[in-house]
């Protein structure tokens, strides 16, 4: 499936990359990034996130697997042909799965914030050769992902997101 949108391009990418896979960027950006981002994404109006300046973004709302609860979480993506978008549990390498991850799990319908545009979408969690392949994508993206799986045991959970 072929891939649209923004790819990762110029001379201070790689130094990005670098920082992002550093053991002192893990232990902050979990923190700090997602609460820049959510004060971005508010200032813009729902247009633009923080860390979409180096890499598609969206503001994926779940509902809570145990509240229930809605939960707001910016999160880099890779949108692909056809509308629709991968996401990569990475949690940054750390030992669990994100706590989005386990929100699309238990309700799969949700939201995205996509350029300023609020679209319902359908979550699935890809195994197998599918899963194979988007991950293969999703590295193609972001290289960071190979370090972070390296770091944890637990498989770094896919998910595709479409329009429903």
């Amino acid at each position: 499936m072929g891939v649209t949108g923004r790819r990762v391009a110029g001379a201070g990418t790689r130094l990005v990359q670098r920082v992002s896979t550093t053991r002192a960027f893990v232990r902050v950006a979990p923190y700090a990034l997602p609460m820049v981002d959510r004060a971005v994404h508010r200032l813009s109006g729902g247009r633009a996130l923080m860390s979409g300046w180096l890499l598609p973004s969206l503001m994926l709302t779940t509902t809570g697997a145990r509240s229930g609860l809605l939960r707001r979480t910016p999160l880099v993506c890779v949108p692909e042909a056809g509308g629709t978008w991968l996401l990569v549990g990475s949690n940054f390498g750390r030992a669990g799965h994100p706590g989005w991850s386990a929100n699309l799990i238990a309700h799969p319908r949700a939201c995205v914030d996509w350029q300023g545009e609020e679209i319902e979408v359908g979550a699935r969690l890809l195994a197998g050769a599918e899963r194979e392949a988007a991950w293969s994508e999703a590295l193609r993206w972001w290289p960071p992902y190979a370090t972070y799986q390296s770091r944890v045991t637990r498989e770094i959970r896919l998910f595709r997101l479409a329009r429903r």
